[in-house]
């Protein structure tokens, strides 16, 4: 078990799965092969009794810079592209809902896009100091993902949270705690003498007690974090086919190729 990734680095150390984003050069960004790994190993986790919590974090400077949006050239048959990267995707954001083990997002870097919805669907999230959470969903044409549309407000306030989905505004650390989307900010140097000690004695609780404890936090909210799934996945399917969204990827590209 927890073997075979490509996309992911993954290691276990006693009852902690430490999983890492691995695309440096990409600033590890996912496409739809590491939306697959992320599915594979949330289900793997989840029937390992070995396992109470599992940590994601990214490799090198980044946590991730979202979705690879480089999957998009040179696609022959567009629909069946975007109906199966849709079909992945909404896989990937329930394995996150529906994992009974808790889940930690450890944000070391910059977390973009789809990084920073998955980690809002998390059941714990620190940041380091050199961290900030970006979400351009309505730059890029299209809309919020991942349960977002209804975990932002109910995290963080309806007025912040439109900043973030619809205008695109940064949260920087002290923002992320203040307004509640993290609970510690770490600096780098505390990273191996103070968190993952920390995470290492979490995961040595009661796994039996840590999991139903999780259960009762999460569940009365479940129902409604998965409808907002669906709501979200019909209009990223509609948006992927607009012309606004064809508009946004042309700018995208010509900003890219000129850097």
């Amino acid at each position: 078990m927890f073997k075979g990734y490509t996309q992911l680095v993954v290691q276990q150390q006693k009852k902690l799965l430490l999983v890492q984003f691995n695309n440096p050069k990409k600033k590890n960004c996912l496409n739809r092969f590491a939306y697959i790994e992320i599915t594979r190993v949330l289900c793997e986790a989840a029937q390992d009794d070995q396992v109470t919590i599992v940590v994601f974090t990214g490799a090198g400077d980044f946590y991730s810079a979202g979705n690879d949006l480089s999957q998009l050239e040179n696609v022959n048959d567009l629909e069946t592209s975007i109906t199966e990267s849709i079909k992945i995707f909404k896989e990937m954001v329930k394995a996150f809902v529906e994992c009974p083990k808790v889940i930690v997002s450890l944000v070391n870097g910059p977390c973009i896009g789809i990084a920073t919805t998955l980690a809002g669907l998390s059941d714990m999230v620190w940041c380091s100091k050199k961290a900030y959470f970006a979400t351009p969903f309505v730059k890029l044409g299209i809309v919020p993902e991942a349960a977002s549309s209804y975990m932002f407000p109910l995290i963080m306030g309806r007025s912040k949270a439109t900043e973030m989905l619809l205008f695109g505004e940064k949260l920087l650390p002290h923002e992320a705690l203040q307004y509640h989307f993290v609970s510690r900010v770490y600096k780098p140097s505390e990273l191996n003498s103070v968190i993952w000690p920390k995470l290492i004695a979490f995961s040595e609780l009661p796994p039996q007690s840590l999991q139903i404890s999780k259960t009762l936090l999460r569940n009365h909210e479940k129902s409604s974090i998965l409808q907002a799934i669906n709501s979200e996945c019909d209009e990223l399917y509609n948006r992927f086919h607009s012309e606004e969204f064809f508009d946004a990827m042309i700018r995208f590209n010509t900003k890219k190729s000129n850097l």
